[in-house]
């Protein structure tokens, strides 16, 4: 555990702060984003109705750019008390959480409204017993976006268009599987190298949101954006049960609405800065096929629900996920 550099980073910060000496209680919060990122003005708006609701009492301190280390380290450490909160996308709880890697599944959600209803449901309390389990108190489910294909060869409407093309994807086996189902060859690389790998043809194209598409440049070389949303992994807001419990029921209280609000304000701004990045990229000579029937590529997945979705519990939750209204 990297204590150490974390906790010196902390005590650096926070000295820095004056204003937390006004505070009651201070709570540092970890983002790898930079500032400005939908996800740590999330948490701002957070922080600062905290402050107004315990009466300037209660605050958040933003660490965002990393500042804190990377998430898979801030969640250890939040675990364990070193720091109070942290933002993360549930891909990097998969080895606490076990059941956060079943929101890797591809066309889990049909839709973005989709997923917020499942989250902000009896289905997301759930998933939360399971964090508190792991010493965290999961207080608001933000958006991640939708992961898209994109490729420089031809627009892609079906199942069909994609056969043996060749895509960039995280190396993840659920990803590779995904592109195997649909008939088209995956090749895991570097995220850096995507640009030129298309560019000289090493593959056709790769899969990511429109921000990414946007400020990669990967637009420039893979005009054809398929709006098909694969994939969408919920982010999360967690505080430490540690610095949990040391509040009384009341803050916990302000800290719970606060968070579910922050969430509103997080996704708004996600959706205008997917919004933005869809028309720059568009002004730029991108084509978006949006007129995509995804029924074909959801009955593609059969195969990978098989291998990866092997319990009873699993498969039960699938399946009420999949009914969500």
């Amino acid at each position: 555990m990297k204590f150490v550099t974390t906790t010196l980073a902390v005590l650096l910060c926070s000295a820095g702060l004056a204003a937390a000496a006004d505070c009651e209680i201070t709570l540092r919060s970890s983002d790898t984003h930079p500032d400005g990122y939908p996800t740590v003005e999330g948490v701002k708006a957070m922080a600062a109705e905290v402050k107004e609701k315990s009466g300037g009492r209660i605050c958040i301190e933003v660490f965002p750019s990393s500042q804190l280390g990377e998430e898979k380290d801030t969640i250890e450490q939040t675990q364990f008390g070193v720091i109070d909160m942290v933002r993360a996308s549930f891909g990097s709880f998969n080895d606490i959480v076990p059941v956060t890697q079943l929101m890797s599944l591809p066309y889990l959600f049909r839709s973005e409204e989709h997923q917020h209803a499942v989250m902000d449901g009896p289905i997301g309390e759930e998933i939360a017993k399971a964090f508190e389990e792991k010493d965290l108190i999961a207080l608001a489910y933000y958006d991640g976006g939708a992961r898209n294909f994109y490729n420089s060869q031809k627009p892609i409407q079906s199942v069909e268009d994609l056969k043996g093309m060749k895509f960039r994807v995280m190396q993840n086996d659920v990803f590779v599987d995904m592109m195997a189902a649909l008939g088209a060859n995956a090749t895991p690389m570097p995220y850096g190298e995507v640009y030129s790998s298309i560019q000289t043809g090493v593959i056709d194209g790769a899969e990511n949101n429109f921000p990414s598409y946007d400020s990669s440049g990967h637009a420039e070389v893979a005009k054809y954006f398929t709006l098909d949303q694969h994939l969408m992994v919920p982010e999360l807001v967690a505080v430490s049960k540690i610095a949990w419990d040391k509040l009384s029921p009341e803050d916990q209280e302000i800290m719970r609405t606060a968070a579910k609000n922050s969430a509103t304000v997080q996704r708004r701004l996600w959706a205008e800065q997917e919004k933005a990045s869809e028309e720059k990229v568009v002004a730029a000579g991108a084509e978006v096929i949006k007129d995509v029937d995804k029924t074909a590529f959801i009955e593609a997945m059969a195969p990978v629900y098989e291998k990866y979705v092997t319990t009873p519990e699993a498969q039960d939750l699938v399946k009420r996920i999949q009914e969500t209204q």
